[in-house]
């Protein structure tokens, strides 16, 4: 994630990033659906055995987040302007170099867990983060104290080892950073690992305790949407460009285009062939041999070399 690095310390030193910042004001919102089961946590896991599902974090399914939460921050600084008179501010969620959990840390909004995500504990971690920079003195909160203990849980499910050490994660080996921000080919050490996972990965937050507190979102905007929840990884992988332009419109996953889409599932659909050895995911698979993406291309021969080197003669 060069552009992290490429602001420098900024990313610490909301004052450089925003001139005239004083104050940091956090806010959280929860994204559970609001159909969401209350054994959800199961539910989830249960995909992971159905090799033929394309699996999407749950945070995707719905709406793009950062539209709604950038949305609401806007009318929370408005209301304080409409208060306190003229307001330098700005807003952020996920847009810009900004140490968006540490500074929910520091303003009480949870602790950071095991997993390097920030943890509530009527909330588990369930939930985006947003920031209002503002230029207006308010009184500071205080931090909370840690409540994981010696649980090891989110280490000990991650299914590519990312969290090497509590509190320390390894982005390079993250399913949820390959199949989102990583732009180049999958490494093929890790692409049996990454299973029916094709956009993101909730492993870690499914198997932390505190989610079972996991709360709601009152908004209807991350329900999910037909196609993101429970398809099968053929019909996925059938997508036209402008199928996937059109499914995706408004979503967080269009910003990952077609190609990529394309080469996340080919991963997919080759574990699923180890899985099922299926002449229907091979066919799948075949349609897009000679995609125009080299990408996409190279991730096919994969899936297909893959399934033929694991199935027995």
């Amino acid at each position: 994630m060069a552009y992290m690095a490429a602001h420098g310390l900024k990313r610490a030193r909301p004052a450089e990033l925003v001139p005239g910042t004083v104050t940091v004001l956090t806010a959280r919102m929860d994204y559970l659906s609001t159909g969401t089961a209350q054994a959800w946590q199961e539910i989830e896991f249960a995909r992971l055995g159905r090799p033929r599902e394309g699996i999407v974090s749950l945070y995707a399914r719905g709406r793009d987040y950062h539209k709604v939460l950038r949305q609401r921050l806007q009318k929370l600084a408005d209301r304080i302007q409409a208060e306190v008179g003229a307001l330098g501010h700005r807003v952020f969620t996920d847009s810009a170099p900004v140490l968006e959990a540490e500074l929910a840390v520091r303003s009480g909004q949870g602790w950071r867990g095991k997993h390097t995500l920030v943890l509530h504990r009527d909330a588990g971690s369930m939930f985006f983060l947003g920031e209002i920079f503002l230029n207006l003195h308010l009184p500071e909160t205080a931090p909370v104290a840690s409540h994981c203990g010696s649980c090891k849980a989110c280490i000990e499910t991650c299914p590519t080892q990312a969290i090497v050490a509590p509190y320390q994660l390894d982005a390079r080996r993250c399913i949820s950073y390959l199949t989102i921000e990583h732009a180049g080919a999958i490494p093929l050490a890790l692409r049996p690992l990454i299973g029916n996972r094709i956009y993101g990965c909730d492993d870690c937050q499914l198997a932390c305790p505190w989610n079972k507190y996991a709360q709601r979102s009152a908004l209807p905007d991350f329900d999910p949407r037909a196609g993101l929840a429970g398809a099968q990884l053929v019909d996925l992988f059938g997508w036209t460009e402008a199928q996937f332009l059109q499914y995706t419109e408004g979503s967080p996953i269009r910003r990952i285009g077609h190609a990529r889409w394309l080469r996340n599932i080919a991963v997919a659909l080759g574990n699923a062939l180890c899985a099922e050895d299926d002449p229907l995911l091979v066919q799948a698979l075949q349609a897009r041999a000679d995609h125009p993406d080299a990408l996409v291309r190279e991730h096919v021969a994969w899936a297909l070399g893959y399934h033929r080197d694991r199935t027995p003669v």
